[in-house]
C-alpha cells in the first residue's frame, strides 16, 4: 500500500467533542474543565459563546455557580476566524463553544475547523428544548463527533435524575434565554405531569 500524499500525511487531525443535557446539568462546567485541561497541557485555546446569551457576562462564559472564562461573543461561528485573526487562528489548537444550540452554522464550522483546520472542537449545548424537541443544530453534530457526553441534573421536584428542562413561565417561543427563574431540570415523571 502506498503512503498517503505528503499534504494529507502532514495535516493535523481535528476532533469534535459534544456535551449535551438539560439545563443545570453542568454542561458549561464540563466544557470549561476540558478547555482548562487543554490549556494546562500547553495548547492554545479560545472560547466562543452566542452573543444572544448575556445573562451573566458579555465577554465571558459563566457557569451558574459563577466560574468564568473569557470568550468571544458572536452572532455566528463563521465570523470567528476573521474576528480572531487568520494568523492567530492558525495557532489555535482548541476551540470551546458554549450554548451551541444558538449557532445555525455549527455543523459547517465544526466540519471546517476539525476536518480541514485540524482543531479540537469542544461544544456544549442543549440537545432539546422545553418541548423535548431537537433544539438548534447541536444534534446535527452527532454524526461527526468523536465523543458525545449526555449529562443529567437532579429533578428540582423529587431529586431523581433529571433529563429534561421544564419551562416555568407561559412564554412559547423556542428561544427564551433565562436561568432558574424560567427553567428547572425535571425527571420524566415530573415532565409529563
Amino acid at each position: 500500500m502506498a503512503p498517503p500524499p505528503a499534504d494529507v500525511a502532514d495535516a493535523r487531525t481535528g476532533e469534535v467533542h459534544v456535551i449535551v443535557g438539560p439545563m443545570f446539568a453542568g454542561k458549561t462546567t464540563a466544557l470549561l474543565r476540558r478547555v482548562n485541561t487543554e490549556a494546562g497541557s500547553g495548547r492554545k485555546v479560545a472560547m466562543i459563546k452566542s452573543s444572544k446569551d448575556n445573562r451573566y457576562a458579555t465577554d465571558a462564559v459563566v457557569t451558574h455557580d459563577g466560574t468564568k472564562f473569557p470568550c468571544w461573543a458572536l452572532p455566528d461561528l463563521a465570523s470567528f476566524k476573521l474576528n480572531y485573526g487568520p494568523q492567530a487562528y492558525q495557532q489555535l489548537d482548541v476551540i470551546g463553544i458554549d450554548e451551541a444550540q444558538f449557532f445555525g452554522d455549527l455543523y459547517e464550522f465544526c466540519c471546517q475547523a476539525a476536518d480541514l483546520d485540524g482543531k479540537i472542537i469542544v461544544i456544549a449545548g442543549l440537545d432539546g428544548d422545553y418541548l423535548r424537541r431537537s433544539f438548534g443544530s447541536v444534534l446535527d453534530i452527532i454524526p461527526i463527533a468523536d465523543t458525545v457526553t449526555k449529562l443529567t441534573s437532579r429533578c428540582e421536584l423529587c431529586g431523581k435524575r433529571a433529563i429534561f428542562t421544564l419551562r416555568k413561565v407561559d412564554e412559547t417561543q423556542t428561544e427564551l434565554i433565562g436561568g432558574s427563574d424560567v427553567y428547572m431540570p425535571v425527571c420524566r415523571q415530573h415532565y409529563i405531569s
